[in-house]
This record gives C-alpha cells, structure tokens and sequence, in this order.
C-alpha cells in the first residue's frame, strides 16, 4: 500500500509566523472597567508587546537592562549603591564616635 503525502506549496509553518511576528512586532491592548451606576470602581489597562529584543530596543523599550532580577549588570549596579550608601552612613557613624 503507499501512502501519498502531498504538501501545500503557500502553507506557512509556525517558525515563519514566529519570525515574522518577532520581526514586526504584535500589539494586543485592552481595557476592563467596572462601573455601577455609572461610577467607576475598578479600571484594568491591559497591554502586551510581542517582539524581538531588537525590535524592542529600535523602539526604544528596554527595561530589562536596568531590572535587577534579570540583568546581571543591574544587580551589580544595584549592589554597588547598596554598598555606597552603607559606606557612608559607616563613616558617619565612625564620625560621631571621634
């Protein structure tokens, strides 16, 4: 028995969609309000950004440099402030006691 297995030619395959959605980038936005009587008593912003990281960058979008959890030169910078405003309130206190 042989089994004939035909193709699409203008099918795309996931990899292509991905590519091209990282590629241009995908903005998904909603809002959910809950009112009574025309009071509001809750607003939801909801916004979501699908690229690459170099289309984020050409759009100016880079907050994970600076976030600490996942940069590893934020935690170091994060670490060297902690360090800096614990070396003054040292010499401070190493003031007060002469």
């Amino acid at each position: 028995m042989k089994e004939n297995i035909s193709h699409s030619v203008n099918s795309t395959n996931l990899a292509d969609i991905l590519e091209r959605v990282l590629d241009k980038g995908v903005v998904i936005a909603g809002d959910i309000k809950i009112q009574i009587a025309d009071i509001d008593l809750l607003t939801i912003k909801i916004r979501l950004l699908i690229a690459s990281v170099d289309k984020a960058m050409e759009m100016g979008i880079n907050w994970w440099e600076d976030d600490a959890f996942l940069s590893s030169k934020a935690q170091e910078s994060e670490l060297k402030q902690q360090n800096d405003k614990l070396l003054e309130r040292l010499e401070k206190l190493e003031a007060t006691m002469k």
